[in-house]
């Protein structure tokens, strides 16, 4: 027993002086920024929900307890997640891109139908949404598939990702989630992009993405009606992104204080889509501009700590996860700001949402495990 306690110990010691704790504390920071903006939100969104839903009558801070579960589930398998080899963390993400896409199979029979898609699968209390995990399952495999054919030329690992890639985008399309399709595009065309591939490569990706959208505009009516409303608003203070922007507009440089914003109420999904535009009602653009520099700081971390890795496969895996992370955030940010439509994309370790949450902190578990320090693991020098 007393063999054991040493044992655990070591390995925890170990872990410890290994593990980037700067990449940790940014981490831990941003799940404590996003717990206190879900207090801001959580009123708001109950509020609305009540108004149709009799449940969510008396239970202000319903979203924020689950918030709290999830944030504090999240770090847990972040900290589990980074503790394994690269071996294995890599087996874990190429498990997750593989489970996801099974999900993904079987939810026009098995899924949730929630607003007019079927994204979600409900596992006992939980509801899922599996397109989150495949995400970081997708970047995983294509840094091992390219890792893979930089030591053996003749494997076709181009051929072999780019057939597991069409196979996602079609059951993306299927559910439909373009938002979600448009980010697995962007972040595949990145880890592309850092394995040096030919950039006619990276312009055939773009130009049948380019494709797809005219397609998906042609023959999806919701996204061309919410293109259009986009582009041509009747009334732009009646849109979600237009409450948005007079929820912004209302907090000023230094916000109305913790609790006093009164246009949250009239926001539609303020604790998810738009809780960015909450955080500068309550808190100011002074204080929201810092949850930016937060989440740029997670991101510029992982990509100095890529860059410094000797290994080619963790570099990209590395650097594509950091990406997914950035794109998600400025996708967020631009919809709160009225430069992008409505996606559904949430604010990474600040919005609401379970699958989110998890899938998220899953990417930073697998940022810390292939990023550990590691005999010959990084450059000459570096710490």
């Amino acid at each position: 027993m007393i063999g054991r306690s040493r044992t655990n110990r070591f390995v925890l010691l170990e872990w410890w002086r290994s593990i980037d704790r700067i990449t940790l504390g940014l981490f831990v920071a941003l799940l404590i920024f996003g717990f206190v903006l879900s207090i801001a939100a959580s009123p708001a969104a109950t509020y609305r929900l009540s108004l149709s839903y009799s449940f969510y009558e008396d239970k202000p801070f319903f979203f924020l307890k689950r918030h709290g579960i999830f944030a504090v589930m999240g770090l847990a398998s972040a900290i589990i997640v980074s503790m394994l080899p690269i071996n294995n963390a890599r087996r874990l993400g190429v498990l997750a891109l593989i489970g996801g896409i099974a999900v993904l199979a079987v939810l026009p029979e098995l899924g949730m139908s929630v607003k007019g898609s079927k994204r979600w699968i409900k596992i006992g209390p939980l509801l899922l949404q599996p397109s989150e995990f495949v995400k970081p399952g997708l970047i995983v495999f294509a840094a091992w598939m390219f890792s893979v054919r930089k030591k053996h030329p003749e494997f076709p690992g181009i051929i072999i990702l780019f057939m597991v890639f069409g196979v996602l985008i079609f059951l993306l399309i299927n559910q439909p989630d373009v938002g979600q399709s448009i980010l697995l595009t962007l972040c595949l065309a990145s880890v592309v992009f850092y394995a040096g591939l030919p950039m006619k490569l990276i312009s055939a990706l773009f130009g049948v993405s380019l494709i797809g959208g005219i397609l998906a505009f042609q023959f999806l009516s919701h996204m061309r009606d919410r293109i259009i409303s986009f582009l041509y608003p009747e009334n732009l203070a009646a849109t979600q992104t237009g409450k948005a922007l007079q929820t912004i507009a209302n907090g000023g440089l230094f916000g109305v204080g913790p609790g006093e914003g009164r246009a949250k109420y009239n926001l539609p999904d303020p604790h998810t889509d738009f809780i960015f535009a909450v955080a500068v009602e309550e808190f100011g653009f002074l204080l929201s501009v810092g949850l930016i520099v937060l989440l740029l700081a997670f991101v510029a971390r992982s990509f100095r700590n890529a860059l410094h890795l000797n290994d080619y496969f963790s570099q990209l895996a590395v650097a594509g996860l950091a990406t997914m992370i950035g794109l998600q955030t400025m996708i967020n940010l631009a919809v709160n700001l009225n430069i992008a439509p409505a996606t559904g994309m949430t604010l990474p370790f600040i919005s609401y949402g379970g699958s989110s949450m998890l899938a998220l902190s899953f990417s930073v578990g697998l940022i810390l495990a292939f990023s550990r320090k590691r005999p010959g693991a990084y450059g000459f020098g570096v710490n």
